[in-house]
């Protein structure tokens, strides 16, 4: 069993859960606020973005309720062990980070937009954890799925990490990647906080604006 401090370090591929060939639970057709599909395929319009937050629960709330996102669904990304569990992933064994699938509509909103709702939303200068989170799979992230998404997120971190240094933050930890296999949550995870409206939300942002594409949305 890992204890605490081990959390914070990365397993190695050799080192991670072995998992299973095939998703071990079903998940819902529907998304529970918005009506449209969890998964693919999608409209062919629509642009996709995979994000790291922390707890994914507020994260995803936090991108359903932005003008312009087709569908949203919480899984697990950037790690080794195929279709992990939601216990399995907690353990720090699978190299994965709890991660947001966002798809949204371009004519509608902006990469811009949904940059912005990354990087307010929570610390990314925090390593393994988000608060009183703490572990790998806690840990900043956005996984990007075409060229222009790469040089936008790279520009926007440059950007915000000046805005951070200029509020006394640390330098930005945040994983940017190619989009790893996104494996879907179970399905109780899926809008969490849509159906316990009381459930836990980690999410903190750090007060610092992010200046990119300033433009007004809409649905």
């Amino acid at each position: 069993m890992f204890l605490r401090r081990d959390k914070l370090q990365m397993v190695t591929a050799d080192q991670a859960l072995p998992g299973r060939p095939t998703r071990p639970f079903t998940v819902p057709e529907k998304h529970f606020v918005l009506g449209t599909p969890l998964e693919p395929p999608f409209p062919a319009n629509l642009e996709q973005l995979i994000v790291g937050m922390g707890c994914f629960w507020g994260a995803e709330r936090k991108f359903w309720e932005a003008p312009g996102v087709y569908t949203t669904a919480v899984g697990y990304a950037g790690g080794f062990t195929p279709n992990p569990t939601y216990e399995e992933v907690c353990s720090g064994r699978t190299g994965h980070t709890e991660a947001v699938l966002v798809v949204f509509n371009p004519a509608r909103t902006s990469l811009d937009a949904m940059l912005r709702v990354f990087w307010e939303n929570h610390d990314p200068t925090q390593g393994m954890r988000q608060g009183n989170d703490v572990g790998t799979q806690y840990r900043s992230a956005i996984y990007t799925t075409t060229t222009e998404q790469v040089k936008a997120v790279e520009e926007s971190r440059a950007m915000f990490g000046g805005r951070l240094k200029d509020a006394s933050y640390g330098e930005i930890t945040t994983e940017i990647a190619p989009a790893p296999t996104f494996y879907y949550a179970e399905d109780y995870h899926q809008q969490y906080l849509a159906k316990n409206p009381n459930g836990y939300c980690g999410l903190g942002g750090t007060g610092v604006s992010c200046p990119i594409g300033l433009v007004t949305d809409e649905h």
